[in-house]
Formats: C-alpha cells, sequence, structure tokens
C-alpha cells in the first residue's frame, strides 16, 4: 500500500471512530427534572469547596431528604429542618437551599445545576460579592 493510501485509510478511520462515538448526556437540566430527581431517596453530600477551601468534612454523617412541599431534612444525631426549590438563573436550572443552623447555613445559595443523574448533582455557585466559586456534589 502506497503512503498516501495508508494516510487515506487511517484518516478515515479515524474519522469514523471520531463520529461513532459520542458523549452519553446522562444530565437533563430542567427544574421539573431535578425535583423529580432529588426527591428519590436519600442524599449525602460526597464534596464541599467554599472558595478553594475543601470542607466536604463538614458535612460527614449527614443525610438529607428532600420532600415535597419544600422541605429539606438532614440528619445526622439530630434532625435539622432547612428548605428546598427549583428554579431558573440566567436560563440555567438551579437548586435553592436554605437552612438557619450552622454548619448547614453555609450550603444556602441559589446553586446552578452542573449535572445532575439519578444518583448525583454536581452543583456551582459563583459569588457575585467577592467572586469566589463553590461547589457542592449530593450523592445517593
Amino acid at each position: 500500500m502506497t503512503r498516501i493510501n495508508h494516510l487515506v485509510l487511517t484518516g478515515i478511520l479515524f474519522f469514523s471512530v471520531f463520529i461513532s462515538c459520542k458523549k452519553e448526556d446522562n444530565s437533563t437540566q430542567t427544574p421539573t427534572n431535578t425535583t423529580n430527581i432529588v426527591q428519590q431517596g436519600k442524599w449525602k453530600i460526597t464534596y464541599y469547596n467554599d472558595n478553594g477551601m475543601d470542607e466536604t468534612a463538614n458535612f460527614n454523617g449527614y443525610i438529607f431528604s428532600f420532600e415535597t412541599g419544600g422541605k429539606l431534612v438532614a440528619t445526622k444525631s439530630t434532625t435539622l429542618i432547612g428548605s428546598w426549590s427549583t428554579g431558573t438563573d440566567d436560563s440555567q436550572p438551579k437548586l435553592n437551599i436554605s437552612f438557619l443552623t450552622s454548619p448547614l447555613s453555609s450550603l444556602n445559595d441559589d446553586w446552578h445545576i452542573l449535572e445532575q443523574t439519578a444518583k448525583k448533582i454536581k452543583l456551582e455557585d459563583v459569588s457575585g460579592g467577592n467572586g469566589g466559586t463553590d461547589y457542592l456534589t449530593f450523592e445517593q
């Protein structure tokens, strides 16, 4: 086989493999889908980064239940009640979380949904004041 034929064949093979491989999208992100997903089962925080500081350990042992009517229940040694809702902000779906008690009050924000599946929700918040970025991940 000539060098040119070999290059053409390699190019065609690469192109066909590239075209046939597509990224699987498991993250249908709408407020309605988020509502349906979070209300299924119990959740735990597997990652919380507050402006560059990993503070995941502050939430070890907490189990979260997103109940109907916007009630958010966090259980560890005691039960703490907060609230949640979904919506959009600049055409991005978001998950709003609010607690009155520390350390859970550090979760209070309108989190943009970066990724969601039936078992994982990755969230981000970009602060308007100091420009810091926080990340939060819930998993079942």
